[in-house]
Parts: C-alpha cells; sequence; structure tokens
C-alpha cells in the first residue's frame, strides 16, 4: 500500500549494532534454566535469560511450542497474573532484544494458564529499551465470568520495539499499551482472539491491538499491523489522554466470529472517546489522534470510527470497504455526555466502496474535508479496482515482515478515482 520506504528505514533503525561486549543467550524446549545459557546449553524459559541478559545483549528463543504452566506465572499480585515479566531495561543504543533464532519460530502456548479469579499477561513489559522480535503467542485464558480482560503483551515500558510478534486463537487482547512513550508496534498480527468466558462470551474487551496512554506517554506508533476476527475492535484508543498513530495498518472482520456470528463492538480503528468519565477529568488539551494510510475491511460496525471524541482527529489516505460505516465521525460536547456529529476532524484523500453508509455523523461545516471518494461524488464501481478478493489480506508477510504486496481496493486502469488515488494507494 504506502509508506514502503518509511518502513524499511524504521527497521534499519530499529536493529543496532550490539556493542563488541554484548552476549548472546539461548532458550530452547530441551534447556535447562542451570545450564550456562550458550547454543549448547541453552537455558529453559525466558524468565532465566532475563536475569543473566544485560544492555546490549540478545537473547534468542529456540524454534517449538513453549507449553506454559500455571507453575512458571512469574508474578502473582491480587487480580492480576503474569508469566513472563520484562523489567529489566537495555539503555539507548544499547538494547536488550528478545529474538527467534534465525528463521525458527517460538511459540507461547498459554491454554493450560488459568489461576482462579486472576487476569493473565503472557508477556508483561515494563522495561524500557527493549526489541522483541518474532514471537509468537496463543491460547491465552479468561478464568473470570465478571467484566475483565487477558493480554498477550502488556506495554508499560518506553522506547521499545516489539516487531513481527503475532497473537491468535486466544481469549485475550494481541498488544495492550498502557503507558510509556515512543513505542513502536510494528509489523505485528493479531486474529482470532475472543473471550467465551466472560460477560457472557461476547469478547467485548478484545481488540487486536490497543494503545491508551496516560498524560505524558507520547510518540506511540503502531505500523504495518493488521488485526482481523477479534471479538471486539482491532485497534481501540478509547481513553487515551496522548495522540496515538496507526500507520499502514489492516483490519478486517472484528466484532465477528469466524462462523460470522457476532460479538463485540466491531469496529477497524477506534480513534478516540472516552467512555462515560466525568467531563472534570477529561485531559487537556484532548489528543489528536492520527490515522493514515491504514485499511478497514468488513468489519461489523464502523471502519473508521471516531467513538465520540470530543475533538477532531487525522483520518488520512486510508481506505475502507464493506464496512457496517466506513467513516463515522460520532463526536461529544465537552461535557463528554451529548453525543453530536463530530466536528476538528481533517479527512484528506480517503477512500470508500462497498457500503450503504460511506459517511456518517459529520458536521460538514467544522470539518476539513479534500480529495475524498465521497467528498469528490465520485460513482464507483467494482470494476474501478483491481481486485476485491479479501483472501490477499492474509496473505504470508514478506521475509522482512512488511504487509504482502496485493492488489486489493488498488485503482483499476481506466477508473473514475484520479490520479491521486493511483499514487497514493
Amino acid at each position: 500500500m504506502r509508506f514502503g520506504i518509511l518502513v524499511l528505514c524504521v527497521l534499519f533503525i530499529a536493529s543496532p549494532s550490539p556493542s563488541d561486549a554484548a552476549a548472546t543467550w539461548y532458550v530452547a524446549l530441551t534447556g535447562d534454566d542451570a545450564a550456562a545459557g550458550s547454543l549448547e546449553q541453552p537455558f529453559a524459559t525466558v524468565q532465566r535469560a532475563q536475569t543473566a541478559a544485560a544492555p546490549g545483549d540478545t537473547v534468542f528463543l529456540r524454534g517449538g511450542t513453549y507449553r506454559m504452566t500455571e507453575d512458571q506465572l512469574a508474578r502473582r499480585r491480587g487480580l492480576f497474573a503474569r508469566l513472563m515479566v520484562l523489567d529489566k531495561s537495555g539503555l539507548p543504543g544499547q538494547p536488550i532484544t528478545y529474538r527467534a533464532y534465525q528463521d525458527e519460530r517460538p511459540v507461547f502456548d498459554c491454554s493450560d494458564v488459568k489461576p482462579s479469579g486472576q487476569r493473565v499477561t503472557a508477556f508483561y513489559v515494563s522495561g524500557s529499551w527493549l526489541h522483541l522480535l518474532g514471537i509468537e503467542v496463543t491460547g491465552v485464558q479468561v478464568t473470570l465470568k465478571t467484566h475483565t480482560q487477558s493480554i498477550c503483551f502488556e506495554s508499560q515500558g518506553s522506547h521499545n520495539i516489539f516487531e513481527r510478534l503475532t497473537m491468535h486463537d486466544g481469549q485475550a487482547i494481541g498488544i495492550y499499551h498502557v503507558r510509556g512513550s515512543d513505542n513502536l508496534f510494528l509489523n505485528c498480527d493479531a486474529w482470532n482472539n475472543w473471550d467465551r468466558t466472560s460477560e457472557d462470551g461476547k469478547g467485548g474487551n478484545v481488540d487486536g491491538f490497543g494503545g491508551h496512554p496516560p498524560k505524558g506517554s507520547t510518540g506511540n506508533v503502531f505500523r504495518g499491523c493488521r488485526a482481523w476476527f477479534n471479538s471486539d475492535d482491532g485497534y481501540d484508543c478509547i481513553s487515551a489522554h496522548e495522540s496515538v498513530t496507526f500507520e499502514n495498518c489492516w483490519a478486517a472482520y472484528n466484532g465477528l466470529a469466524a462462523d460470522g456470528k457476532k460479538l463485540g463492538d466491531g469496529n477497524g480503528f477506534k480513534a478516540g472517546g472516552y467512555g462515560s468519565i466525568a467531563a472534570r477529568d477529561l485531559p487537556n488539551p484532548i489528543p489528536r489522534h492520527v490515522v493514515r494510510g491504514c485499511l478497514a475491511v468488513g468489519n461489523k460496525n464502523s471502519g473508521f470510527y471516531a467513538n465520540h471524541h470530543p475533538g477532531g482527529g487525522d483520518w488520512l489516505n486510508n481506505s475502507a470497504f464493506r464496512n457496517g460505516v466506513n467513516f463515522n465521525m460520532l463526536g461529544r460536547l465537552d461535557d463528554n455526555r451529548t453525543d453530536v456529529d463530530g466536528s476538528g476532524h481533517k479527512l484528506l484523500n480517503n477512500l470508500s466502496h462497498g457500503s450503504r453508509r460511506e459517511l456518517t455523523a459529520i458536521n460538514l461545516s467544522k470539518c476539513e474535508l479534500s480529495g475524498n471518494s465521497f467528498s469528490l461524488g465520485l460513482k464507483l464501481s467494482d470494476k474501478d479496482f483491481v481486485s476485491l478478493d479479501e483472501t490477499e489480506l492474509t496473505r504470508r508477510r514478506q521475509p522482512d515482515g512488511r504487509l504482502p504486496v496485493i492488489n486489493f481496493l488498488k485503482p483499476a486502469e481506466g477508473s473514475a478515482l484520479p490520479e491521486s488515488f493511483r499514487r497514493s494507494k
């Protein structure tokens, strides 16, 4: 789609070479935490490797399925049960890296971890200057029947890179960022996550990706990620007190089960809103989220949704197809109670097709719209596109982790779409 050059640059910057004194450590299914942690004598657990690692070091995770058990929980406090806790930090230019070894695939299966009355987090990351690369998490469970959530990767540090992580077939949120600045969530996939346990199994808290930073936690970016068949939303930044950027990300079929059953909210990108909190508790100023170069397809409710946000957002160069509503800019007054048509939004060069409701709940006199297919008054048909084959969206990623190259929603020769869409889509 877009931003290929930008992504390559970030990948280069995101992978600094360790210093000459940096060490390498290994974790393997055949390992022993009493071993040396070498390739020939690996550790058995990530937690043991963290105790050995220092800034600049790399921990290599050998391939295979690590079947986690409840007695491996690193930390249990009150409501929270955390399997792996990464709370040791690296340094600027010397991150501690936890990554898959070569082309191997380390899979952490958490299906058997069911602590009674607690929320489960597979990887709790509170350290800073860390780089997680190529790790897969599956089967994270929920045990509580009331309003709750479990998490695959919980982000509470700063200056971290979460790269090429996959989170699937569990009951938990994929990546949940709740504190810390300048984190990059790069080329990650979250799919088929559905809480079947709490609140009658509707799955209302299970997003693919969540960005909910408090005041002062700035500069957090989701780039090149995909979310599909998650029971709530693809991407959600409700209650964020600082702006979050979603760039070149895809969201499809959220709010739906693979068999078509309707589940939670079902928005592709939920960029804003503060629920029912009191007006006095709203951030000042209201953050302006950025959704740029993203794609929303077949989500149960809205593809791109302002979610009662009491301020505007930037919606730039996005594409929406066959969502309940393609672009929904619903806003609120500053009392955070009264819903109104959204104002202050900037919508530039967005593409909408395949939905009866292309753009709703927007105060056109108080927003900036330019170059969008719906503001240009174009009458598009399926023939205006090279492909509408939605199976392209879940193709295997490129070897370097970038999104697959697809023809989906690309303007065809002779399309009614102007030249600007051919360059940007």
